[in-house]
């Protein structure tokens, strides 16, 4: 069986992730205990090819509105994957904002000894960040150049925005720029917006051809929204939801049932355009909402969504 690693590298790597961020810092230890094993459980049974671990960050100032909920710093990702879930025997991807390191302190975390157990290449995606940093903090190219060197010990991906490539029209730009750089694989913000992504696609695709360079693989984040609050924090986030499709979800007898009808259009929508395209893709489920039918409507949109990408009956 082929490794995580080979087919990232493959050319129709059709990998399914599945994300969640780490529980607040401060949990109480016996609560802790028991969302690890919640969480243990339903991994082992989706048996998603690798987990994915946020680091959230506080994005106030990125918004003039106030945030739905408020901001908790979590249990650092790399902690929560590589201790917390050491007993989980699946690939784990951690996120970094690197805007909180130092070009020492992220250094020194690239040249760690990996945790008992985990193999080498370790992955990780590093974030940039959400808003103009501060002049002392470490920006996403020259954390790049500082992953470098270690290239043989961590497999580094980054994030595709499709939002910003509606503002801006350069997120393909961006997407050659940080390959270059050392990216080997692309992590998108979770996809309501089918038209805005296929912009983001043909335009990647377009500047490969000019280029004669390769693509690397993008996997595509899908979150199921089960409430006006989930959708309103989902926005806040800078996800783009079409205005048809806001109506639907805020007309629906059952929005949490029918986002999980739009996703998987969507899904089937993109994953058709990104395979005409001839781009590596792969998908990855998250729940953003920590109630219990919406994290459990996550895993049934990440059944669904798996079998959709690898042809298989839902």
């Amino acid at each position: 069986m082929k490794s995580l690693i080979d087919r990232l590298a493959s050319a129709a790597p059709d990998l399914c992730f599945y994300g969640l961020a780490p529980p607040k810092l401060g949990t109480d230890p016996a609560r802790l205990a028991a969302i690890v094993e919640a969480q243990t459980t339903r991994l082992r049974q989706l048996a998603p090819d690798a987990l994915v671990v946020y680091d959230l960050q506080d994005e106030s100032d990125r918004q003039a509105t106030a945030r739905p909920f408020p901001f908790l710093p979590t249990i650092p990702p790399a902690v929560y994957a590589h201790e917390a879930l050491h007993a989980l025997a699946i690939p784990k991807i951690v996120y970094r904002c690197v805007a909180r390191d130092t070009p020492e302190s992220l250094s020194r975390w690239l040249a760690a000894p990996p945790p008992e157990g985990v193999p080498s290449p370790r992955l990780a995606v590093l974030v940039g960040a959400p808003t103009s940093r501060p002049p002392s903090s470490l920006s996403l190219t020259d954390a790049y150049g500082l992953a470098r060197p270690f290239a043989a010990d961590w497999w580094i991906g980054g994030i595709a925005i499709a939002e910003r490539h509606a503002r801006r029209g350069d997120e393909h730009e961006r997407l050659l720029q940080k390959t270059a750089a050392g990216c080997r694989f692309f992590v998108t913000q979770a996809v309501y917006d089918a038209a805005a992504t296929k912009s983001l696609l043909s335009d990647y695709a377009r500047a490969l051809r000019e280029s004669g360079r390769a693509p690397v693989p993008i996997i595509f984040t899908f979150s199921p929204c089960g409430s006006p609050t989930t959708l309103q924090l989902l926005k806040w986030l800078g996800i783009a939801f079409p205005r048809w499709l806001e109506n639907e979800l805020l007309d629906a007898h059952d929005i949490l049932d029918t986002s999980l009808r739009l996703c998987r259009e969507t899904w089937r929508d993109v994953l058709g355009f990104a395979r005409a395209k001839g781009l590596p893709v792969g998908l990855n489920v998250e729940s953003i909402s920590i109630r219990k039918q919406e994290v459990e409507a996550s895993a049934a949109l990440f059944t669904a969504l798996r079998a959709e990408l690898r042809g298989q009956a839902a």
